[in-house]
């Protein structure tokens, strides 16, 4: 009877759309064939038009009465099912109950997990330098970190599978760690790429000794050509989609046979930061309570960024076209990563500092050998390490310690700092560490 009638709703809390006061939403976004630059878009961008009843009008799939709404905990259908679609795409992963779930970003992401997998006074493994959110997000839950040993393709396997093989419980008055967090591709801070032979060996230990895996990838898309030297051709570019899919060095979710990674992606690095919005992919039953936690705290992220998410990707771009985007991200950044590495070759001193070209990321990660400082014995590692730095600063240039990263924050003699290529003007970076390699000379009394 009720369904021959049509059911009338007067059970949920949602308000009526009639009272939102957007009525309509255009935004202006590049073009796959007029190219991706800020000039090109203003020349040859597309205009997107939302209205508020598009879908009741039959004019599209989502619009404002539904963006501006309540959503559900998985996030919105539209933008869930073109993040599930470019996760088979680009990963593929090897078991069958695999599912997406959008997220408000990497970071509560991160602190859904941690509600989900530990209790106060746990351990979780991390790198030894880790991302500084990531530490602080734990801190408060009460869980503890051990840092894994680093080289420079990131976590070493078996620096992890000695930690936990000799894990004392007694002497740490705790379980052995079950989770790890790791960031293998474009690392913050370190900058450092795990290469596949190391991801397979990584979850190696991980089945050994029965480890959850938090694999938190902003940087995946950040991957550059390789670095040739100032005066070395350049790699030409992915002659295809296929050709750069396949330059990609494999996630940790495409090795997952056990099921036993929960992969983090967010738009935040290749799209906007202020969308606020990803996606985690795990089991189905992992997804299932990242749902029940979202509906009992964020819900889901903000409907407008989803819905200009969605029109940008979904509707405009497609899968094909978000390649290109990607594909122009890689040679963007490939040339940024190229000019400070060019800037450290020119003026810093090789003799106390060192650097390795990133493979992937934002970020620069430079080794100084304070041993060499002229007053090591006198001051120490975090005395020179400060006064690096207020000298830097008081030279207009700002590079950020090392120390801050540390996962234990008092373990490590070494001294680095890192440097972002990330937004900062081509000249500018130049300056900057060129300023940066004066206050070198000036520390270790160099010439």
């Amino acid at each position: 009877m009720a369904r021959s009638l049509g059911l009338i709703n007067l059970g949920g809390g949602l308000p009526s759309s009639d009272y939102f006061p957007i009525e309509r939403l255009d935004i202006k976004i590049p073009s796959v064939e007029g190219g991706f630059s800020e000039q090109q878009t203003r020349d040859s961008g597309v205009v997107s038009k939302t209205g508020k009843h598009d879908v009741a009008e039959g004019k599209g799939a989502y619009d404002l009465s539904i963006a501006l709404n309540y959503g559900q905990g998985s996030g919105s259908a539209q933008l869930l099912r073109f993040v599930t679609e470019h996760t088979e795409i680009v990963h593929n992963p090897p078991y069958q109950d695999w599912r997406c779930i959008l997220s408000v970003g990497n970071t509560s992401a991160m602190d859904m997990a941690l509600r989900m997998f530990t209790q106060r006074g746990d351990y979780m493994l991390a790198e030894e330098y880790a991302f500084a959110t990531a530490i602080e997000t734990a801190a408060p839950m009460g869980v503890n970190i051990v840092g894994i040993a680093m080289d420079d393709e990131g976590l070493l396997p078996e620096s992890m599978d000695e930690v936990l093989s000799n894990w004392d419980v007694h002497a740490r008055r705790a379980a052995k760690p079950s989770i790890l967090y790791t960031v293998p591709t474009g690392h913050n801070p370190t900058g450092a790429t795990q290469s596949l032979e190391r991801r397979r060996k990584l979850y190696k230990v991980a089945q050994k000794h029965d480890i959850y895996i938090l694999e938190d990838e902003p940087y995946y898309y950040l991957q550059m050509q390789k670095y040739t030297g100032p005066n070395a051709a350049d790699v030409p570019p992915p002659a295809s989609h296929q050709e750069f899919l396949k330059a990609l060095v494999p996630s940790l979710l495409s090795l997952d046979t056990d099921g036993r990674v929960f992969r983090m992606d967010s738009f935040s690095k290749v799209i906007a930061p202020g969308t606020r919005t990803g996606w985690i992919t795990a089991s189905q039953q992992i997804i299932e309570k990242v749902q029940q936690h979202h509906e009992a705290s964020v819900q889901n992220p903000s409907g407008i960024s989803q819905l200009v998410l969605y029109k940008l990707l979904d509707e405009n771009w497609g899968h094909g076209g978000y390649l290109e985007w990607l594909i122009n991200l890689r040679l963007e950044y490939t040339g940024r990563r190229d000019t400070i590495v060019y800037a450290c070759e020119t003026y810093l001193p090789r003799q106390v500092i060192s650097w390795n070209p990133p493979a992937a990321g934002m970020f620069l990660w430079m080794k100084i050998d304070w041993h060499q400082h002229p007053q090591a014995q006198a001051k120490g590692v975090k005395i020179i390490e400060h006064e690096i730095l207020e000298a830097c600063i008081e030279r207009g240039v700002l590079v950020i310690p090392g120390s801050w990263f540390r996962a234990e924050r008092d373990v490590g003699q070494d001294l680095f700092f890192r440097a972002t290529f990330a937004a900062a003007a081509s000249d500018k970076m130049d300056e900057a560490i060129r300023r940066f390699g004066e206050v070198i000379r000036e520390s270790f009394l160099i010439e």
